[in-house]
């Protein structure tokens, strides 16, 4: 067994995960959030466990478990709690891939009790989340391979080789909400793949099983 996970293309990688969303709480009922499920990034670790790498995952709020032997999950809610885990082990990883849908903004003052409705509109001052991609890509190191995800809306192409540069990623995966049938809540995905050398790759729609699949060996291919 351990000569056949020793040939596996991910045998000896170190592989750091985010996915999910998170949720800034207003007070200790309500929450800013989005509709990040999870699948995409819960799929890529657990493909990337059965190709032998080891797999830390780190979730926001997601039911969703990824259970491997080669694999660890950590479950967080705010930008800050995904932040703090995933630099806990950015630097021990030899792949990062940022699949997590952050939250770009936080409440100011979270209140302690629920606050109660009344009859004037509701103010929020917001203020803003660590940019957890960008914080960490800085630091890399040259022997790490960095992977982060943009979800664009229009200008999808020129706004995701914008945030390649920006964020110093070797790759970013793109995919659009104006792709139908691909999504947060979809069990399918519409790729396209943007490397560091400018080499673009459009993939069809696929369940997110094999997006991951995609994903991952266009990594290697690379690597």
């Amino acid at each position: 067994q351990k000569d056949l996970a020793s040939n596996l293309p991910y045998s000896s990688k170190k592989v750091l995960i985010t996915a999910g969303p998170t949720y800034e709480p207003i007070d200790p009922v309500r929450f800013i959030g989005n509709r990040s499920s999870g699948k995409m990034g819960y799929h890529l670790a657990m493909h990337a466990a059965d190709m032998g790498a080891e797999v830390t995952l780190v979730m926001g709020v997601s039911n969703l478990l990824a259970t491997h032997s080669n694999l660890k999950q950590i479950n967080v809610n705010t930008a800050e709690e995904m932040y703090n885990k995933a630099k806990e082990n950015f630097q021990d990883s030899d792949i990062a891939i940022f699949a997590a849908a952050v939250s770009d903004y936080k409440i100011k003052d979270v209140a302690k009790q629920k606050i109660k409705k009344d009859d004037n509109n509701w103010q929020i001052d917001l203020i803003k989340t660590t940019d957890i991609l960008h914080r960490l890509s800085k630091e890399k190191n040259k022997n790490q391979f960095v992977v982060g995800f943009a979800l664009e809306t229009e200008n999808e192409v020129v706004n995701a080789k914008e945030k390649l540069v920006k964020k110093n990623l070797d790759m970013i995966v793109l995919n659009s909400l104006n792709d139908k049938g691909a999504g947060f809540a979809a069990d399918s995905n519409k790729i396209t793949i943007i490397e560091k050398d400018n080499n673009i790759q459009e993939f069809e729609l696929k369940h997110k099983q094999q997006v991951a699949s995609d994903i991952l060996n266009q990594i290697i291919k690379i690597l």
